[in-house]
């Protein structure tokens, strides 16, 4: 493993450095578990007990925290500390530093002799397409893109510069993702959604089914987890906006739109035609109804049911009916007296009869 002081990660990411700049560092590594040789971050301040207790040869700490860090070997010498405005946004930059430097460099980009790579299919500058990976007719790879082994680009699709397709992706024909875009593996997009037309058949009710003519359409900076399925507009397209990052298991069905910089967490379902506004965060095993509308700025609860559109900015909570968070939590408190308060409206009428 290559040789890392403190002082590389000052030049490379900032920070205020206190104690010495020659401590060496080999790992990053939680608070509770840091060796001698890991660096470590303290964003919570509910956590700063752990400070006086932690192995670690460097923290990155808020201003507020600094003395503490520094002081905390207790024998009055300065420990070592990176003093950053945000550390744990310091800290997420410092694991893309990592990823980038510390590991091992990758292998030129190539197109591996098991891909299947049509004719027509147009191929930026040091792109590189995995074994056993098949890139259709027409599809456009821009430069720099990595598409993984066993993955399907699939006809007259497009992949944007510098975005990755994890193996054992498929890209649906006419979809397209923008640039600098992270899509794990398992993620279906371009999938039929769900449509049918139901008819009277001779043994019951029959389905029809509805061809699915729209698209996929994904912008820049897309990161989109694993096993994540992402349907195929009916007619017009299904469009996620720049920077929105959405979690494993999520299902996005056809024609809804996400708006610019909204986090979906994992096992979400968006039903039909559904549109999420910019800057949300739809939590946890969240359900959202088709056709309606939230707002931007909205805070969506673990679990919660959403049936009617939004139209105001705030947290929301609730499985059935949900409702604002503020008034949820005060009704779930409530909620757990009820049978307390039930049995003493039954002594109550006993007496009164």
């Amino acid at each position: 493993m290559k040789q890392l002081v403190v002082s590389d990660l000052i030049a490379a990411l900032g920070g205020d450095l206190v104690g010495a700049s020659d401590v060496a560092i080999g790992a990053i590594a939680p608070l509770e578990e840091a060796g001698a040789d890991a660096i470590a971050f303290l964003s919570n301040p509910k956590y700063e007990s752990q400070l006086a207790t932690t192995g670690a040869a460097c923290v990155i700490v808020s201003p507020k925290l600094a003395e503490a860090a520094a002081a905390r070997r207790g024998d009055g010498s300065t420990a070592c500390c990176i003093v950053a405005p945000d550390p744990y946004l310091y800290f997420a930059r410092l694991t893309q530093w990592w990823a980038a430097n510390m590991r091992k460099p990758r292998a030129a980009p190539a197109i591996h002799p098991t891909a299947t790579v049509a004719a027509d299919a147009t191929l930026g500058r040091d792109v590189e397409v995995g074994p056993h990976a098949v890139i259709e007719s027409g599809a456009v790879l821009g430069d720099g893109a990595r598409i993984g082994a066993h993955t399907i680009v699939e006809q007259d699709a497009r992949v944007g510069a510098h975005t990755r397709l994890a193996p054992h992706v498929v890209f649906g024909h006419d979809c397209v993702i923008g640039a600098h875009s992270l899509v794990h593996s398992g993620v279906v997009i371009g999938a039929d959604g769900f449509g049918f037309a139901p008819t009277k058949g001779a043994a019951g009710v029959e389905w029809v089914k509805i061809e699915q003519l729209g698209a996929v359409r994904i912008g820049d900076g897309v990161e989109i987890g694993a096993n994540t399925c992402i349907d195929r507009g009916a007619l017009g397209d299904t469009v996620i906006a720049d920077g929105v990052i959405i979690d494993n298991l999520v299902q996005i069905a056809h024609n809804v739109k996400i708006g610019r910089g909204t986090a979906i967490a994992g096992a979400v379902a968006i039903a039909g035609s559904a549109e999420i506004g910019a800057n949300c965060i739809v939590a946890g095993a969240a359900r959202i109804n088709g056709h309606i509308k939230i707002t931007d700025g909205v805070q969506i609860g673990p679990t919660a049911n959403i049936s009617n559109s939004i139209d105001k900015a705030g947290a929301y909570a609730g499985m059935w009916p949900f409702e604002d968070a503020a008034s949820w939590q005060k009704n779930a408190a409530a909620l757990r007296g009820l049978y307390e308060l039930r049995q003493r409206v039954r002594a109550l009428e006993k007496k009164t009869t």
